[in-house]
């Protein structure tokens, strides 16, 4: 690394056993339009390759640091730790970038000092990195704390590029031992650490949340995973909620219910991919019985996910076909 370069965007990608996936990644961030730029790759106990894999890239924007496992949090932590440019890029290593989103995401920031985070919209791919023709295409402007718990614009955890004074804002200094370093994202959580992050800002700073109005990041979606742990997945989230509590009680009184309803029909959702009916089922009865508003607000959506619900049972081949229309719908109707 030129240690007179300063760069103006640090990427911060975790890695923790993605041999399979790094190399695409980095290529997806290397062949960025956008040329100022560092690339901070935190090795978290990774037992494969992934290391080498990167090494041999042989690129001199790339740093690697190394750490025993501490977790997504814990390694987003180390890198922005370790970050020198005015804003801070996240990238699971698994998911991708489209060449421009540095660059676009850049001169969002720069026209719009009062925005904090600068987020995108996402297509899904597949193991294979084949695009599936849906994707995640949130409310864009005029994001309140609201959006924020209920329905998280952002997304992913691969579509934000974050100004580095507010992540100053909201560091919080931990101690080990002799050393001390901040803490940015929650290192006691190794689920919804982002929906925590997220909220936290929304509710603790004068920030404000804003996308840009193209696809940039391909967010890969783990098929055989999809309906793994919903329970724990759901029990992730309240303790997320439950962090901020403190931070404005008026606020949570007000919209806990509705959050936790939305959250109850985004795993629903998650249940239908894998083609659990009985669960997908369970979780939009759940959901409706918590707060009906989610019918009032986003019918079509709603009512959408409790048909595919249902649907689901079908046999295979015929619920490929409806669901192919069907989720294609589903994910317009925002």
């Amino acid at each position: 690394m030129n240690i007179d370069f300063t760069p103006i965007i640090s990427v911060v990608i975790p890695c923790y056993n993605v041999a399979g996936y790094i190399k695409k990644c980095l290529n997806s961030v290397l062949s960025q339009t956008f040329m100022s730029f560092e690339v901070i790759c935190v090795i978290d106990g990774s037992t494969d390759n992934t290391y080498e894999i990167i090494k041999q890239l042989n690129d001199n924007r790339i740093r690697v640091i190394h750490q025993k496992n501490r977790g997504l949090a814990g390694a987003r932590n180390t890198g922005i730790n370790a970050s020198r440019g005015l804003y801070v890029a996240l990238l699971d290593a698994d998911d991708l970038w489209l060449p421009t989103k540095l660059e676009a995401h850049f001169k969002h920031l720069q026209l719009n000092p009062d925005v904090g985070i600068s987020y995108c919209a996402s297509e899904f791919i597949d193991e294979q990195g084949l695009r599936l023709g849906i994707g995640q295409f949130p409310k864009l402007k005029n994001i309140s704390p609201k959006d924020v718990f209920c329905r998280n614009p952002i997304g992913n955890g691969s579509a934000p590029v974050i100004r580095k004074s507010l992540l100053n804002c909201i560091a919080r200094v931990k101690k080990a031992g002799n050393l001390t370093r901040n803490e940015y994202f929650n290192e006691s959580m190794r689920q919804s650490e982002d929906v925590e992050f997220w909220l936290r800002v929304a509710l603790s700073t004068g920030y404000k949340f804003e996308g840009i109005n193209e696809a940039l990041t391909l967010y890969r979606v783990n098929m055989s995973g999809l309906s793994a742990n919903l329970e724990k997945q759901y029990e992730s989230w309240l303790y997320s909620a439950s962090q901020n509590k403190n931070l404005n009680p008026e606020f949570m009184k007000k919209w806990f219910s509705l959050a936790s309803a939305y959250q109850k029909r985004y795993l629903a959702r998650r249940a239908v991919q894998a083609r659990n009916s009985n669960t997908a089922c369970k979780l939009m009865r759940e959901a409706l019985a918590q707060d009906i508003r989610i019918l009032f607000e986003e019918p079509k959506r709603t009512l959408l996910t409790i048909t595919c619900s249902l649907l689901c049972a079908l046999p295979k081949r015929l619920y490929d076909n409806l669901e192919s229309v069907g989720m294609r719908l589903q994910h317009r109707a925002v």
